[in-house]
């Protein structure tokens, strides 16, 4: 069951072209054993280089017990947003100008000692709040300390020296994801409580966050940050990485564990415990965000040789009855919210199914190779929904895609709530049985050569692939169940597809007007018993 809401205003997230910017020059900042050559040296800056990122001499024991206490203490105290700390100089670099800022990769830490390293992100333009990061190994942490030598610069040049004590923007951790000789990105930790990962064989697309805090409301959203971060140094190869953070915001704190299993699909096992300054009308946890411009599903209203555009395709969940549900993601022309009502999920993610070229012909974006999120709960998660909220967006460079869990619980001052789940970053989403509803397309109702109908109606295509359907028999009675809530629709049918191996089905529905929303739902079924996932849709004119 779904509710929608598209009263709220809209909201575009806009940090998203200035951290595309960034990633899509990580080649430029890999480690030496990645490159061809080490990255280049400023006028003057040769003196100064460093083997390794510094580390403070002394330190202090750590654990995630002890994370936990510190956030807990913190909760009790008034916030502090440390905004307006960073230098002018910085704060007034522009998009290109701050890009030109790459970290050394030959000053890494963990460099030559560990199967990981870790480089930095330098403060500035938008990135204007620091993160204290801390290296662990045998139980105590030492912080790392920022140094000017530790970056180029490009061609920005400053009046004065920047402070010593200025930190880090954030960190991305480097790993032998796809070739045992060469060190890629395999993590990003970059912004408020942001962060992505990669899978073997993927590019940086989706990316999720500690919390969600009133996304989609009126009154604004709030964007608690990660204030430290604590490195855990794997003691042997083949080991998780390990990485603590403490989250602070006006409204809550929290101690997040991640432990980063690096591999085809790549697995982060997140324990986290939250404690909430203040009552939060709308608790998103384990949110993701991503971008959907265009497709088949969502034709674009402007002129794009690209046929579809988009990190993700659509929202897959598993519910707690055992039902998978796939509902396309649209870009709307306001805002939109569903909420898939739940007791104890079994999972829910964000995929990119389609994995063709061909199918988007974007030979810098490669939005074939961006990771599918899937998270699977630890735990009974209890009541709540899987909420889905589209953005309307003008074009690719916002994020306009946000899911979440929200818990039927409130979130009240002085309260806590602990929460574990597993992130699975990768090309493959989950294994399931039933067949998977791959494509969804719109288009001219009727029969061609009918005008009346092309202009009264749409037709929408559903095709479905895999589970069963490729070992049924030609004459196996497969009857395709539309349930249109709201709306009259017409005759369903199916058709073999001799292309994908699977089903097709067709049906034509009114063209939505602006009172129109309607709740679509449509899967296949042999001898009453559902053979695929239930393809869910909400049809109105937004």
């Amino acid at each position: 069951m779904t509710a929608s809401d598209s009263s709220a205003p809209a909201r575009a997230v806009s940090r998203r072209s200035l951290l595309a910017g960034l990633l899509g020059a990580t080649a430029l900042t890999l480690s030496g054993r990645a490159l061809a050559a080490p990255p280049p040296v400023t006028p003057g800056a040769a003196a100064d280089a460093a083997p390794a990122a510094a580390t403070a001499p002394t330190g202090a024991p750590f654990s995630y017990d002890w994370l936990v206490s510190e956030a807990r203490r913190l909760a009790g105290e008034s916030y502090q947003s440390g905004d307006g700390a960073l230098p002018k100089v910085l704060a007034d670099l522009s998009y290109d100008q701050y890009r030109d800022i790459r970290y050394r990769g030959d000053h890494a830490l963990w460099r030559d000692v560990s199967p990981y390293e870790v480089q930095f992100f330098h403060l500035g333009a938008y990135y204007d709040r620091p993160v204290a990061v801390f290296d662990v190994e045998g139980g105590v942490a030492r912080p790392v300390t920022y140094r000017p030598a530790d970056f180029d610069l490009g061609r920005n040049r400053f009046a004065e020296p920047l402070p010593d004590d200025l930190g880090f923007a954030g960190v991305r951790v480097h790993y032998p994801l796809n070739d045992p000789e060469v060190l890629d990105e395999l993590l990003v930790f970059l912004g408020a409580s942001y962060f992505r990962a990669l899978g073997r064989g993927t590019r940086y697309g989706i990316s999720s966050r500690a919390v969600a805090v009133d996304t989609g409301l009126p009154k604004g959203e709030e964007f608690p940050a990660f204030t430290r971060l604590y490195l855990e140094r794997p003691a042997e190869r083949g080991s998780p990485l390990m990485v603590h953070a403490l989250l602070d915001g006006p409204s809550l704190t929290g101690a997040y564990r991640f432990a980063v299993q690096p591999g085809e699909t790549t697995a982060v096992d997140v324990t986290a415990r939250l404690f909430f300054r203040t009552d939060v009308e709308r608790l998103g946890l384990a949110p993701l965000t991503s971008m959907f411009d265009h497709g088949p599903s969502d034709p674009a209203d402007h002129p794009d040789y690209r046929p579809r555009v988009h990190d993700s395709q659509g929202l897959l969940l598993h519910s707690g009855t055992g039902e998978w549900i796939w509902r396309p993601l649209r870009n709307p022309r306001a805002l939109a919210l569903s909420a898939f009502q739940e007791t104890a999920p079994k999972g829910f993610g964000l995929l990119q199914r389609v994995r063709e070229f061909d199918a988007y012909e974007d030979l810098e974006a490669r939005y074939d190779l961006r990771p599918s999120l899937w998270i699977e709960p630890k735990g009974d998660w209890g009541e709540g929904a899987v909420t889905l909220l589209e953005i309307p967006t003008p074009d690719e460079t916002h994020d306009n895609i946000v899911a979440f869990w929200q818990p039927k619980a409130p979130a009240k001052a002085g309260g806590e709530a602990v929460l574990r789940y597993v992130m699975h970053w990768g090309l493959a989403g989950p294994q399931q049985p039933l067949a998977r509803a791959v494509e969804t397309r719109l288009g001219r109702g009727g029969l061609p050569g009918q005008q009346e109908e092309a202009e009264t109606k749409r037709k929408v295509v559903v095709d479905f692939v895999g589970g069963p359907l490729p070992d049924l028999p030609p004459d196996a009675d497969v009857v395709p169940v539309l349930e249109a809530n709201g709306i009259e629709a017409g005759e369903i049918v199916a058709h073999p597809n001799p292309v994908t191996g699977g089903l097709r089905v067709f049906f034509d529905l009114p063209v939505p007007t602006e009172d129109t929303t309607a709740e679509l739902r449509c899967r296949l079924t042999l001898d009453g018993r559902p053979i695929s996932e239930t393809w869910s849709f909400q049809w109105s004119s937004i």
